[in-house]
């Protein structure tokens, strides 16, 4: 197109410029210059004219060309940044106000993003400082206490040290030591001018308590393999009196008796054992001998085994999977003598122990947190054992009880002359029962001895039964409220024979129940883990 525009526009200026006929000139004659002049002139306002032309054509063209394909854009298309800054050049020079105000407003919300942290702004500063301080606030209440925590604190400490430190009028520290004189077998020094027992140093678990009654190894066969014929229930029987004995009074089911000077409670059957029990049945068994079968709902067997006494040698419990766990174990030749009872502490020498008093009774009163429980009930005896004794020896000897360590529970407020357990007293034997409960996870053949204690108010043969009637109910309450298996726990009342404060008045602490961990007494360690 731009071709054939030249073409006639070169045609025009052609036929503009053809010379009109010349008149003859002589030789001396100047040509004219003027018609030359003229068309110069008219040729550089054609170019000029032209040049316009091409102007607008070009302007033309680039109108209808695509935005993309123009040179300019194709240039800056290479070039982001530089197109980017024309673009700012362009849209800070012809603002609109109110895209501008926005566009500031969102410029600084993005340079105040990215401004170091070093320099925030006011605001956000204030809240960072205020919340330092809180930290520092409560780094400096830990590392300096309250004054009002600190003296509560220093006053519970001093409260048990005062009590550590046992009061004047306090009792005795062992049991053994509480009782009256009595005829040893073997020389000695008398329970108050306390002899190291045999020099020994305290055991480091059960089984090295164990090690001399373990040099040789117990066979243990099964307490269901001996055959037996099936009887009726016994009737409420009465114990047997050991020589020596005399039956004072029968109060509640429980007998007492007396002997060289003091009174022991006995119970023929233990009737926590049965209930809830899916069946009980007795076999007669030789040589005297009876064996009681407890079944529970979930199938787990409780077998006792009583000689002609009565006395319990053997007690295990069978598992739905027939694995057998002993519980007590005694020889069954050791009650086939004639039934006389006979101390098996007096022939020990007075414990002596070099421990605090706090490693060796546990005040349940100043217990702050309720893993002391299990800490101090998994302890081993504080000297050896010289071989597996029978219930009836642990109930009875304060000399062999005294082996192990011992709970004093005196959280438990029992009213006087009641051995019921407020039942808003019942929360306070929670930390124990879990302590026991973790203890029997670990070993199912664990044993514990809950004694009941009264104080010296009232007839020592009523105290007696009292208290047996408080070891009683804790016993109950374990099982019934934190699930302790009754056939873990033995109970025996006291009464106000081994009272904790020396005293004739009424008195709070001596009403209390103990638990004793007595495993290591009553089974061998081997067959129980």
């Amino acid at each position: 197109m731009k071709r054939h525009f030249r073409i006639l526009v070169g045609a025009t200026v052609g036929l503009t410029l053809t010379p009109a006929p010349l008149p003859a000139l002589s030789r001396d004659a100047q040509p004219l210059a003027a018609p030359v002049i003229l068309a110069q002139a008219q040729s550089s306002e054609e170019e000029e004219l032209l040049r316009r032309k091409k102007r607008k054509g070009a302007e033309r063209d680039e109108q209808r060309t695509p935005h993309a394909e123009r040179p300019a854009q194709r240039e800056r298309a290479k070039r982001p940044a530089a197109r980017e800054r024309e673009a700012i050049k362009r849209r800070a020079a012809e603002p609109e106000p109110a895209i501008t105000e926005e566009r500031q407003k969102r410029r600084k919300e993005r340079e105040a993003a990215r401004r170091p942290a070093a320099e925030p702004e006011p605001a956000i500063t204030e809240e960072r400082q205020k919340r330092r301080k809180e930290r520092e606030a409560a780094r400096q209440r830990n590392a300096e206490p309250e004054p009002a925590i600190t003296e509560e604190r220093v006053k519970r400490r001093k409260e048990r040290e005062a009590a550590m430190r046992r009061p004047e009028n306090a009792a005795r520290l062992f049991d053994s030591a509480k009782e009256k004189p009595v005829r040893r077998k073997t020389g000695g020094a008398e329970p108050d001018q306390p002899a190291r027992a045999r020099g020994e140093r305290l055991p480091e678990s059960d089984a090295a308590a164990q090690a001399r009654a373990s040099r040789d190894p117990v066979q243990i066969g099964s307490v269901i393999s001996e055959e037996g014929r099936r009887i009726e229930r016994p009737r409420r029987e009465r114990p047997e009196v050991p020589q020596g004995a005399e039956l004072v009074r029968e109060v509640n089911n429980r007998f007492i008796f007396r002997t060289d000077n003091t009174y022991f409670i006995e119970r023929p059957r233990e009737e926590r054992f049965i209930i809830d029990a899916r069946e009980v049945y007795y076999e007669e068994l030789p040589r005297s001998r009876q064996r009681e079968v407890v079944v529970r709902p979930d199938g787990t067997r409780i077998v006792t085994i009583r000689n002609r006494w009565g006395d319990v040698v053997r007690r295990v419990k069978i598992l739905p999977d027939d694995r057998e766990i002993v519980l007590v174990y005694v020889e069954d030749d050791y009650y086939d003598e004639v039934l006389e009872w006979r101390d098996p502490g007096l022939e020990l020498p007075p414990l002596d122990l070099d421990i605090p008093v706090r490693d060796y009774i546990l005040d349940a009163e100043w217990v702050e947190d309720p893993e002391d429980y299990y800490t101090f009930l998994d302890q081993p005896p504080v000297e050896l054992v010289e071989r597996t004794y029978s219930l009836n020896e642990v109930r009875r000897s304060a000399r062999i009880r005294d082996k192990v360590r011992r709970i004093d529970l005196d959280i438990i407020n029992f009213e006087f002359g009641s051995a019921q357990i407020p039942e808003s007293e019942i929360g306070k034997l929670e930390g124990v029962a879990e302590a026991m409960q973790r203890l029997l996870k670990e070993n199912p053949g664990e044993t514990f001895l809950i004694e009941g204690h009264t104080d010296a108010v009232g007839a020592e043969v009523a105290n007696l039964a009292l208290s047996d009637q408080r070891a009683e109910a804790v016993a109950t309450a374990l099982t019934n409220v934190f699930d302790i298996a009754p056939e873990n726990m033995e109970t025996q009342g006291y009464g106000e024979q081994y009272l904790k404060v020396e005293t004739q008045e009424p008195e709070r602490k001596n009403r209390r129940v103990a638990i004793r961990r007595i495993t290591p007494l009553v089974a061998p360690v081997a067959s129980s883990e």
